[in-house]
């Protein structure tokens, strides 16, 4: 006599042998038989209180939580707002301003009595003779060379360019005196140099010069 066999497929004890005086499967409580094909039966209904076993999706590759990332966020460059356009604003144009052209003193030439002349460069400086000694700058009128220039002293004189006055002056630094259109100068004075005045050193009227400014 074949073994009774539980028919039920979703059954655990399907198509195994039951104790021969089984009547229903111990397991789904189906009736047996001697039944080996399985038989189409109607899917169990959970019980209120059985929790159906969660179907999820087969996971995706996790990545381990030890590996890291290797991407790394690219740089951007800051922007340089000082060279970002920015509009023209129109301003009304400027008026030219006047600059007067620089204020030059005239050239001082004195003739010497010979006809030799000896001019002033720049607005200021020194009359007499060159020193022997070296070092020494000469003066800006060197009157080395001219007849009698034993009279004129190392630094007979200076002359300057007065814009009060708008004339150059003459100081006597020497020992034997300038006489200014025969007049003799108190030395450390200054005295205005007039186009056309005459100039002497020393008393016994030499050396002498006419005043020029040009």
């Amino acid at each position: 006599m074949p073994a009774n066999r539980c028919p039920n497929p979703s059954c655990e004890y399907f198509n195994r042998a039951l104790p021969n005086n089984a009547k229903v499967c111990p397991w789904c409580s189906t009736p047996v038989g001697n039944v080996v094909s399985p038989t189409p039966q109607p899917p169990i209904q959970p019980q209120p209180n059985q929790q159906q076993p969660s179907q999820q999706p087969p996971s995706q590759y996790q990545r381990p939580a030890t590996e890291q990332p290797n991407y790394q966020a690219p740089q951007q460059t800051p922007v340089d707002y000082s060279t970002v356009y920015q509009p023209r604003v129109s301003y009304p144009p400027t008026p030219p301003v006047y600059t007067p052209p620089p204020q030059r003193a005239p050239v001082l030439k004195l003739v010497h009595s010979t006809g030799r002349e000896f001019n002033l460069v720049g607005e200021g400086g020194y009359i007499g003779r060159r020193s022997q000694s070296p070092g020494i700058a000469p003066p800006e009128i060197d009157l080395t060379g001219i007849p009698s220039e034993g009279i004129v002293s190392r630094r007979h004189a200076r002359v300057d360019w007065d814009w009060s006055q708008n004339s150059y002056m003459i100081v006597d630094m020497s020992t034997n005196g300038i006489y200014l259109n025969n007049n003799p100068l108190t030395p450390g004075m200054q005295y205005r140099l007039l186009n056309g005045d005459s100039v002497r050193f020393g008393q016994d009227n030499l050396v002498n010069f006419t005043v020029y400014t040009v």
